[in-house]
This record gives C-alpha cells, sequence and structure tokens, in this order.
C-alpha cells in the first residue's frame, strides 16, 4: 500500500502554491496601464530558491515545474523553458542545502545571486541561440539586480507570514 507524505509536508507544499498563485496573481495586475518602467523581480523564482533552502523536503521537482510552467502560460514566454531552468537552479540549490545550512544569510544571499545569475544567463543564451524575441539587456540586468535584492524580502515573509523556518540537522528529509 502507499503510504501518504506527513501533514507537514502537504501543508507546505498547499501554502506554497497558494503563495506562488498570490505573487503570479499580482503580477498579472494591470497595476501600471500603458507604457512599461522598470522591470519588477521575479518574486516566484525568489520564493522557490528561498523555500528550497529552506524546507527542502516540502518541494518536490514536479510542483516547481508545473507552478513555473503555468507561469509560463499565462505571462506567455516559450512553454518550459524558464520552468527548465528554475528546476535546474532549485535542484542545485537543494543539493547544496545540507553544506549552506550552517553558513550566515549573507553567505547564502552572495550564492543564490550568482544562481539567479547563472539560470538568467543560461535562458538568454537559448532564446539567442533559437532565434525567439530577448529582451533588452538592460531590462534583464535590472531585472535581476531587483530579484536578487528582493530575495531577503522573500525570506522574510515566508518566514514571518508563512511560518517557513529552516530544517534543523535532526529533522533531515
Amino acid at each position: 500500500m502507499i503510504a501518504l507524505p506527513p501533514r507537514s509536508i502537504v501543508t507546505g507544499m498547499v501554502l506554497f502554491c497558494a503563495a506562488y498563485a498570490a505573487l503570479l496573481f499580482l503580477r498579472l495586475l494591470p497595476l501600471a496601464p500603458g507604457m512599461m518602467g522598470w522591470p519588477g523581480p521575479d518574486m516566484g523564482l525568489a520564493l522557490v530558491l528561498a523555500w528550497v533552502l529552506r524546507r527542502p523536503d516540502q518541494l518536490p521537482a514536479i510542483l516547481i515545474v508545473l507552478v513555473v510552467l503555468l507561469e509560463d502560460v499565462l505571462l506567455m514566454r516559450p512553454p518550459g523553458l524558464w520552468a527548465i531552468f528554475v528546476l535546474l537552479g532549485a535542484e542545485a540549490a537543494r543539493q547544496r542545502e545540507q553544506r549552506w545550512r550552517d553558513n550566515g544569510f549573507m553567505v547564502e544571499w552572495l550564492r543564490v545571486a550568482v544562481l539567479v545569475g547563472l539560470m538568467m544567463l543560461a535562458y538568454r543564451v537559448v532564446l539567442i541561440l533559437f532565434l525567439l524575441p530577448v529582451a533588452n539587456l538592460g531590462q534583464v540586468i535590472l531585472q535581476y539586480l531587483a530579484t536578487v535584492l528582493a530575495y531577503p524580502v522573500a525570506v522574510f515573509a515566508a518566514r514571518w507570514l508563512l511560518g517557513l523556518r529552516r530544517i534543523r540537522h535532526g529533522e533531515g528529509a
């Protein structure tokens, strides 16, 4: 017989989906109709990385792919391309989570900044290789900076609004 996952894991998955849906809803709202200004941060990516580095047992890979694929479809991006890079980045962070657990937040923030930069660079290279339309480099750099600067906000919100705490050594998944 198949064993059901523990209640905390299911609760964490539901909370993640609800938080990601709220972020996606806010992103789709026409808050500034007309000319686009500065690009905002990718809070969904920041939430995924914050969740994977705090509770890797609550966020399976298929859930990451499904929510980012839904975002790709709703934002009219190439379906699945950004989802692949988010999955690769999340799994790279998940594999290193135990080693990063004992470091301070500034080291984690630096590592996440490098990871996000590599993900955005790889996404842009693939778009260029397949002759798909790409955003201006300046806009991409501004979105990268905004995402990196918003990562502590995502961690703070996940901790204080959703109750997401870092996994302890004895809790291992």
